[in-house]
């Protein structure tokens, strides 16, 4: 079951009765049926014993009763109401179904956008279609093609990659991390047939480019083009050649070669920041540039940010592409012009609209900063006028504003569209279609090997300066190093380090063939330095040549001996034939008065440990057989061994796999601050979080727990707060941890994430919990606040403590993503315990608001399922709308404890019903099955077909293969027929065959045409 169709069981409080989906349209259809039903169900299952499957409802003989004596009543406290199906839009569309639209567009986090249409015809769907990709930096699976129709309402359809690396950066593994890095502003392009995705990392070895044929379904190809490629922007020009343009402060560009595997040319700074000087829309950032050809002119799109102002787009054109690579005289060609500066809408993509006649329109699509929600596109259009665009009305977008939707669909159309969602509520049953990005394909390397005699030892020569000399130490970047003896940290000699100009001018030392990949190393020096600012940050730092490495790192205040320390992993991209060792101080633009500080070091140390570290193994990268709905997204890299649908049917497991260590810390910053425990748990699965309100449900079997464990729901970024269940001395308590700014850089992990006072409460023996999250994004705008309830039955629910947070923006934008609902265990003390999450729940309702139980979408939901023909609709789209109605009549037929039960199965319900308006026929169609195959007689081969009428009249059907026609005659209902096509021939090649049947429902004619496959033989 995927998250388009959800069940929802709930346990009563007396012995839950399993009930089978009730199979009438509406309560209308008799009570007395679903009397019998409940009653043959509790006779059946009290004589048989209890069971239970995710495919019924668990009903108490209370509630069993209560039906009895009063029919299908809604449950006191629970709003009901016949009125006619109607839904609302998805949680994450802000189409008013009026033909508006607000802005920002998915009240959810989807940054740095690219959009590309594929023309009506250059596609098999006869229209225009768009597609959208974006940031998900350390999250896999990453890069999300969102698929639209009108611009306004989008769904996931797609990823790029399944990982984009399984080097320890993106998995978690051995200290590495890539928090706030990883995959970075994709461009999204179509040209002759191929789809094409190009985006940077800021620390997996620079850009990609990934390409294929079918976005929606389709595997996609991996090239490396072996160098970063700032906020990169794909563009092929008139005659197809494929440029790449980036930067940031200015626009450069590389052109690929013909068959777009490698980078030929580059052209460094086609126009620069400094080239419009005092141009008001001219500031900060400067980066994000997409490029179009328009009427004879290129156009790039970038967003500024000059002092003092907002966030704001800034448009550049030029007849020339390469601008002063190809002007007379080498002249800068491109004038600028400021296009929108409002509220901050900002970076992002034109976007093309066709129009009758042949013209086009060109909107734009830009997202606007709204932590700790995130960054949210909106569609904004423009006026152009003198080849210039002025965005929405008269250059002002407010948020929340309103316009026309630019693009108009068959109300039924408009209908499925507002039903489609980048967020989903799941039951976890497995049945999510597969998807060939898991397919990928990975070269596993074998682990290295290392020499034993360069673990445990000090690798630094004269590493405390007691040699009477400073050999073999040197210095960089004009420092001047000398022995000091006046005031060493211990011994007779210090370094003394003077004559600093600049953050890298110190001391180094080569330890070239001495340093292993993957071992883990205790790096240390002693520091102090008598006059300049209260406090330095002094970096202990490695250097291959591919940028300088923070190993360790810590302020120091003036006049007292500091040590410095830390533990570093080396990479496996490390060139170990050219590792430098030195001491910096963090550099800035322009140079900061540490830079010229004058200092004295003592007793350096690098010392390896012995090795534990972990290496990709094929089990950890291989597909688990598990398939989840394309909403989910796993905290970097998962280990697949550790997670699982298949374990136990309809139930999400996460097993722990590894000691959290305490020992990760930021890679992207240059404080080196550590990580949380919770940031430290790999196979966290998590989707978006939506505003202004979102309520996430999910039930916990806690029974597979062990001591040191932590599992739960949680609202986090770097900045956390979560609801969790611990277990301590085999005992299990749950309570709340929340995380808030300021954040320190080294942490006591345990003391962080204990739980806050008055929110704990023994669970005792129970092994089941519901837990609840219900998140404000709202009061005020600009922080997120939880509440937490938990609940032992999902009926009757207790808040935990007050509402916790603010959960805020991270100036330091270690993740630079927005807040997401995650569902996590990991584990402090020893491996393999395991939780298993029974569902998840969305609903956009409070407990706080004080609203009714309302079942008024979801009554309307089934009524409306109970008018409709299948013989109008595509068996598989009947079929799939049948089993989310089944859940729907199950989850009505017990009692609700949440909003999130009932608004669940009524979207994943109104989903189906709203695709079935789209795909219906104005013909009926007939329902027949048709097998065919082949076999022998007397030396002959022959193709049988067998047909069945599952229709209640009677049908009329032939068939027909490469060996002629055969007529079945009248098919009676329910009955099937079989037909033999004599060949003639020994032998057959397989084929196909088509089987034609005709009818009257109803007084309509109806007609039906079925292709079966059949096998080839051989028969001598």
């Amino acid at each position: 079951m995927s998250s388009r169709r959800v069940s929802r069981l709930c346990v009563g409080a007396s012995v839950a009765v399993a009930v089978p989906a009730l199979t009438m349209a509406a309560p209308a259809a008799g009570v007395v049926a679903v009397v019998l039903v409940l009653a043959a169900a509790l006779v059946k299952q009290l004589s048989a014993g209890v069971t239970r499957h995710k495919t019924v409802r668990g009903l108490s003989i209370a509630t069993i009763g209560a039906l009895v004596c009063a029919g299908l009543m809604a449950p006191a406290g629970v709003a009901s109401a016949a009125e006619g199906w109607s839904p609302r839009s998805s949680y994450t569309s802000t189409d008013k179904g009026d033909g508006s639209y607000s802005v920002p567009l998915l009240n959810s986090d989807v940054p740095d956008i690219s959009v590309e249409r594929v023309p009506a015809a250059e596609n098999d769907e006869g229209r225009d279609v768009y597609y959208m990709i974006s940031t998900t930096m350390h999250l896999s699976p990453g890069a999300p093609i969102m698929k639209s129709y009108d611009l306004v309402n989008w769904e996931i359809v797609n990823y790029v990659f399944d990982r984009a690396s399984i080097g320890d950066a993106f998995s978690l593994r051995n200290g590495q991390n890539s928090y706030g890095q990883g995959q970075w502003a994709s461009s999204l392009r179509y040209h002759d047939g191929m789809f094409y995705v190009v985006f940077n990392t800021n620390n997996l070895g620079g850009a990609y480019l990934y390409r294929t044929d079918d976005i929606d379904n389709g595997a996609w190809q991996r090239t490396p083009l072996g160098r970063g490629l700032h906020d990169p922007s794909l563009f092929f020009d008139v005659d197809g050649t494929a440029y790449i343009f980036y930067g940031s402060g200015g626009t450069s560009a590389v052109r690929l070669n013909s068959d777009l595997t490698a980078i030929e040319q580059t052209y460094s700074n086609i126009f620069t920041a400094n080239d419009y000087a005092g141009k008001p829309f001219i500031g900060g950032l400067f980066e994000g540039a997409q490029f179009y050809y328009i009427d004879g002119y290129y156009y790039a799109v970038i967003i500024t940010w000059p002092s003092g102002q907002g966030r704001q787009v800034v448009m550049f054109r030029s007849r020339d592409l390469l601008g002063r690579y190809t002007s007379a005289g080498g002249v800068n060609t491109y004038e600028a012009r400021g296009v929108l500066n409002s509220n901050g809408f900002a970076q992002g993509s034109l976007v093309p609209i066709s129009r009758e006649g042949g013209g086009t329109d060109w909107y734009g699509m830009f997202f606007r900063d709204t932590f700790p929600i995130g960054r949210i596109p909106a569609l904004i259009p423009a006026t152009w006028q003198d080849g210039w665009p002025t965005f929405g009305n008269n250059g002002v977008v407010p948020v929340d504003g309103v316009f026309e939707k630019p693009i108009k669909l068959s109300p039924a159309d408009e209908l499925f569209e507002r039903q489609k969602s980048v967020v989903a509520s799941d039951d976890f049953a497995n049945d999510a279609p597969h998807r060939k990005y898991t397919d990928e394909e990975w070269a596993i390397p074998e682990p290295p090997e290392y020499d034993e005699s360069l673990i445990g030892v000090e690798l630094l020569q004269n590493p405390g300066f007691e040699s009477g000399s400073v050999s073999p130490w040197g210095a960089q970047y004009g420092a001047t190093v000398s022995l000091d003896s006046t005031d060493p940290a211990a011994g007779s000699a210090a370094l003394k380090v003077s004559n600093r100009t600049l953050n890298g001018s110190g001391p180094n030392q080569f330890l070239n063939g001495k340093m292993q990949h993957g071992v883990t190393y205790t790096v240390s020096a002693k520091i102090r330095y008598a006059s300049g600012p209260s406090a330095v940050q002094f970096n202990l730092a490695a250097d291959w040549g591919a940028g300088v490495q923070v190993m360790a790192s810590r302020s120091v205040p003036v006049g007292q001996w500091t040590t410095v320390s830390g533990q570093y992993t080396v990479p496996a991209t490390a060139n170990l034939d050219n590792f430098k060792f030195a001491v910096e101080t963090p550099w800035a633009n322009p140079q900061p008065p540490s830079s010229s500080v004058e200092y004295l070091i003592d007793d350096v140390s690098i010392v390896g440990q012995p090795v534990t570290a972990e290496y990709p193994t094929k089990e950890e990268i291989k597909p688990n057989g598990s398939r989840l709905d394309v909403a989910w997204q796993w905290n970097h890299a998962p280990d697949n061994r550790y997670w699982s649908l298949t374990d136990r049917d309809g139930w999400l497991r996460l097993t722990t796999g590894k000691v959290v260590t305490g020992k990760y810390v930021y890679t992207k910053l240059s404080n080196r601050a550590e990580l949380a425990w919770f940031e430290e748990a790999r196979n966290t699965l998590s989707q978006r979080t939506f505003g202004p309100r979102q309520s996430a449900e999910t039930k916990l079997d806690i029974s597979g727990m062990k001591n040191g464990d932590v599992a739960g729901l949680a609202a986090y970024n770097r900045g956390f707060s979560y609801v969790a269940v611990k277990r301590t001395g085999g005992a299990n308590t749950l309570g709340i941890v929340n995380r808030v700014q300021p954040f320190a850089v080294d942490l006591d992990q345990a003391t962080l994430e204990n739980f806050l006072p008055g929110t704990t409460v023994p669970l005792g023996d129970a092994t089941e919990i519901y837990l609840k999250a219900d998140l404000d994004f709202a009061s005020p705008v600009g922080q997120l606040w939880t509440t937490f309830y938990y609940s032992l039955d999902g009926l009757n629910w207790t808040q935990l403590g007050s509402r916790v947070g603010p959960q805020t923006l991270d100036g330091s934008l270690a993740h630079f993503m927005g807040h997401r609902v995650g569902l996590f265990n990991y584990a402090t003390q020893e491996t393999g315990g395991h939780v298993d999450f029974d569902y998840y729940l969305l609903s956009d309702k409070l407990t706080a608001q004080g609203l009714p139980l309302d079942t008024t979408d979801l009554d309307a939901a089934i009524a409306h399922a109970g008018t409709l023909d299948k013989h109008y609709y595509p068996k598989d789209a009947w079929a799939a709308m049948q089993a989310a109605l089944a859940d729907a009549k199950a989850a009505r037929a017990g009692e609700f404890g949440s909003q999130n039960q009932i608004d669940a199965p009524e979207r994943a319900l109104s989903y189906q019903l709203a695709r079935l308006g789209v795909l219906r026929t104005d013909t009926p169609s007939l329902d027949l099955s048709v097998v065919a195959g082949t076999r022998c007689a007397d030396g002959k081969a022959m193709v049988t077909v067998q047909v069945t009428n599952n229709e209640t009249v009677q049908v009329r059907a032939s068939a027909t293969s490469a060996y002629g026609q055969t007529p079945f005659g009248v098919l009676p209902a329910g009955k099937q027929k079989s037909r033999l096509f004599p060949t003639g021939a020994a032998r057959v090649p397989a084929g196909e065959l088509t089987v034609t049947g005709s009818a009257r429902l109803n007084g309509v004619p109806a007609e039906v045409t079925v292709t079966a496959p059949y096998e080839a033989r051989s028969c001598d």
